[in-house]
């Protein structure tokens, strides 16, 4: 049985965005594995608790996140004059 196992950040995703990543990745391991794969295919959204993850020993949360990804910069990134 294929499994895929996202884990995203708590509330960075609509249901309905979590519908698309179960249905997107249940077509991908299926064009892998076979339609035979299909109905045994398991894809769990996770969400993980604000602050609860890190990239490169930093932890993150959601804000920090969508400041990124709005092209913002945080205070500590700042290159003072």
């Amino acid at each position: 049985m294929p499994f895929a196992n996202f884990k995203v950040p708590a509330r960075s995703l609509t249901a309905g965005q979590k519908e698309a990543v179960v249905h997107r990745a249940t077509d991908l391991l299926a064009e892998v594995y076979g339609e035979a794969a299909r109905p045994n295919t398991m894809v769990l959204v996770e969400e993980v608790a604000d602050g609860g993850w890190g990239i490169g020993d930093r932890v993150l949360t959601l804000a920090m996140i969508q400041v990124a990804s709005d092209g913002g910069a945080s205070d500590d990134n700042t290159a003072s004059s």
